[in-house]
């Protein structure tokens, strides 16, 4: 969720152009409803002791313990060779993880600091300051030639540019300067002043002088790409704004302009409300922009605010209905398949739009113990001191998962059916999506809550992943989702290679569409229907296709979770966790072929284990027109 080049995914059209932040009012308005920060500040001065205690509760002990580990930290330098290290070895993490650890001391001495308030940890957190204000960039390696004029790779000191780590940067020394500028000043005021330059200088100036970071939004191309990154940076920045500006008129002309911006991302997501990126990057692209419709609501006394419009609380629900249970998600694109969401930011959101469903799911996720209230989001202060704010509401809440036995996205063409032994998750939609894969038409079935036919997700990151060769990487192929291989032809990406027609029927659990513009023109296909049936019984597919002539028999994937067992001719068995399934094939229009995939990835092992496997379905002939059946069942 890091990183993702702008000329990689689009938007098949420009969204519709809703303005939903700036018909609440013009600059004018903004300046007008802003509020002093001693009125909208929800949390105690760091003096007062007692309302501290009386905030943290049972966080105390345990902020202060994890501080008390970062007493003797070494502050590790992050080298220029490690910024080099992407060009020479396409390595994101060299530079990445001591910068991460960095951080994460930062925010732990702060947090530990605010917790027990005698200053033991106050020299450690100016070391930390310190240090940040001393590199040249706070951007991550990978995003300095997306962001930097002329492709640049390496730290440009006389660029200053804003991206994700830039921004969360930015947002963290604010707070810190907010609650502690007085405690440093008594050490020495160049403390603060220095943390006051900086921010100036990477976050505020940068922001209000141009319009050319492409996640602004601001481009003049209708089908540029909004994603998590418009509402993440902005976020940030709107804190960073809140809490460091001091003029009044630059502080309303900076928030509108955040409005401005964030209306680009609205505009951007479908009417229903789904995510593209899929459930794992839900905390940072609706979740995001909860956290910025959150802090605006605060700032401007309610004034702002259009948590009551139904687009806005689509979005929310969207984490709950793609959770299919024991730690499970659905996950197209280049989302993991385990997860189920941060349970304290589900629940905040939940509250803001009136949403029981999202109040009661984010109960379920800590009473099932698949989630806890500790704060996970290290560089978000916000997120952190809200989570304990709300931790009592939640635990309080009464547990529940959502209910219904469909959700139907119909602009985005995402389809999640349920019933008692099955989860079926099935997309359209086009190849150019946020964190595409090339994927138009496949699926993923759960049964009992246990993956069988699955989606692999993505990998470690790289500059493969988000450069030109990003297709080379097997995860992103269609040859190695639940899809067929046309006439020796897999799928193509680019907004132009998408489904048509389309349709669910909800009578009959039906979803039916047209896959053949997903494939290029060498594959000769003039339609490819596929149509998933799902009963209490059985999970029913079917392609129907017409071609304009043949070259190659048919190939039909399907990635599984389990080792398949072949031994039976029509009949493919996959045994796992105690549970059985068999998918039922016509023997006599195909034979079979089983590829084991090895994980060596981590991050793909760690969800899968050592293992997928891909069955192969060869067709033995190949016609003009035909038709091919399959049903999967539980045992």
């Amino acid at each position: 969720m890091l990183c993702l080049l702008v000329w990689i995914t689009g938007r098949v059209q420009a969204g519709e152009p809703r303005n939903l932040l700036q018909q609440q009012g013009d600059v004018n308005f903004v300046k007008k409803v802003l509020l002093a920060k001693e009125k909208w500040m929800p949390y105690p001065a760091y003096r007062d002791r007692n309302a501290w205690n009386l905030f943290l509760g049972d966080y105390k002990q345990d902020l202060i313990q994890e501080g008390e580990k970062y007493l003797t930290y070494q502050w590790l330098i992050v080298k220029a060779t490690d910024y080099l290290e992407y060009s020479r070895s396409d390595s994101r993490t060299i530079m990445e993880e001591p910068f991460n650890k960095n951080l994460k001391a930062i925010s732990t001495l702060f947090l530990a600091e605010m917790a027990e308030g005698n200053k033991r940890f106050m020299d450690q957190l100016i070391n930390g300051v310190f240090a940040l204000c001393e590199m040249t960039t706070w951007s991550l390696s990978a995003h300095l030639s997306l962001q930097q004029g002329n492709n640049k790779r390496f730290p440009d000191h006389q660029q200053n540019i804003i991206d994700l780590f830039v921004g969360d940067v930015g947002s963290m020394l604010s707070w810190i300067h907010y609650f502690l500028k007085e405690e440093f000043d008594k050490e020495n005021k160049l403390i603060s002043e220095r943390i006051r330059f900086e921010i100036k200088k990477r976050v505020l100036d940068p922001y209000m002088e141009t319009d050319r970071f492409w996640w602004m939004g601001f481009s003049t191309n209708p089908s540029q790409l909004v994603n998590n990154w418009n509402v993440w940076c902005n976020s940030n920045v709107l804190q960073t704004f809140a809490l460091m500006e001091e003029d009044q008129e630059k502080l309303a002309q900076a928030v509108y302009k955040t409005m401005r911006s964030v209306d680009r991302f609205i505009n951007y997501v479908h009417e229903d409300g789904a995510c593209e990126e899929g459930p794992s990057y839900w905390g940072h692209a609706a979740g995001k922009l909860y956290d910025y419709l959150q802090f605006l609501h605060n700032i401007t006394g309610g004034q702002i605010s259009i948590f009551h419009e139904p687009l806005i609380k689509n979005m929310g629900e969207y984490i709950c209905r793609s959770y299919v249970g024991n730690g499970w998600v659905v996950n197209f694109a280049d989302a993991t398949a385990r997860g189920g969401g941060d349970a304290a930011l589900i629940y905040r959101y939940g509250k803001a739009v009136n949403s029981k469903e999202m109040t009661a799911f984010a109960s379920y996720l800590i009473k099932e113990s698949r989630d806890n209230l500790k704060p996970k989001e290290f560089r978000d202060v916000f997120r952190i001191l809200e989570s304990i704010a709300h931790n009592k509401e939640v635990i309080n809440t009464a547990p529940s998962l959502p209910t219904a036995s469909y959700t139907w996205y119909p602009q985005t063409e995402f389809l999640y059916v349920k019933n008692v032994h099955y989860f079926l998750a099935a997309k359209g939609g086009h190849n150019n999506e946020s964190h595409n894969h090339n994927d138009v038409g496949t699926f993923s079935l759960y049964v009992d809550t246990i993956p069988f036919f699955v989606d692999a997700g993505v990998g470690t990151y790289m500059r493969q992943t988000f450069g030109s060769e990003r297709y080379s990487i097997w995860t992103m192929q269609s040859n190695y989702h639940n899809l067929p291989t046309i006439n020796g032809f897999a799928q193509l990406n680019g907004a132009n290679y998408k489904s048509s027609d389309a349709r669910f029927d909800n009578r009959y659990n039906r979803f039916s569409l047209d896959i053949s513009k997903a494939y290029p023109k060498e594959a000769a296909v003039k339609t490819w229907y596929r149509t998933y049936t799902l009963s209490s019984k059985e999970l029913k597919i079917e392609d129907a296709f017409e071609l304009t002539t043949t070259k190659q028999p048919h190939i039909i994937n399907f990635l599984v979770a389990a080792k398949p067992d072949t031994v039976k001719k029509g009949i493919i068995s996959l045994r796992k966790e105690g549970k059985e399934v068999i998918l039922h094939y016509p023997y006599q229009q195909f034979d079979v072929e089983v590829d084991t995939i090895e994980l060596t990835d981590k991050k793909l092992s760690s969800v899968w284990g050592k293992e997928l496997y891909r069955i192969k379905l060869v067709a033995k002939s190949t016609h003009i027109k035909g038709k091919y059946v399959y049903t999967i069942q539980k045992k």
